[in-house]
């Protein structure tokens, strides 16, 4: 996970524009390690590896980095091992704030604006993950 990257506002449009915006070089691909840093704007901004501790409390992280709770955009990378073609799959999230998805660099699941939690309410269209490594982004 990047650390955050602030944002003007929660409107659609601003979300929109947030999460589309070329931040780093090849930020739709990139395999991101622990301590890796990219300039943003005027900031240099490092990667954290997401500890277990911290897996339903995002917000904690933030604290934790001693960084702003509002306003800002994260970026975060998982790595999803297929043990063989998958076809048909489907991305389901839920999430409390703007949230979109990408898997190996295209997007498949946006939910824009500021917003209540609600369980699997973004669903992809079905996808076909490749055997090995998929890319799962998902800046919010």
């Amino acid at each position: 996970m990047l650390e955050p990257i602030p944002t003007n506002g929660l409107t659609d449009s601003a979300v929109q524009a947030a999460v589309k915006k070329e931040y780093f070089p090849n930020q739709f691909t990139v395999i991101p390690h622990d301590g890796d840093k990219v300039t943003v704007g005027n900031a240099e901004l490092a990667v954290r590896r997401r500890h277990e501790s911290l897996q339903r409390q995002p917000l904690s992280l933030r604290h934790a980095l001693g960084k702003p709770t509002s306003d800002v955009l994260f970026w975060a990378v998982t790595i999803v091992n297929c043990p063989r073609e998958m076809s048909g799959v489907r991305l389901a999230i839920g999430s409390n704030a703007a949230s979109v998805w990408w898997v190996n660099g295209k997007e498949v699941v946006g939910i824009y604006g500021d917003r209540q939690t609600v369980i699997d309410d973004g669903v992809s269209k079905r996808i076909t993950l490749q055997k090995g490594q998929t890319l799962c982004e998902r800046p919010w």
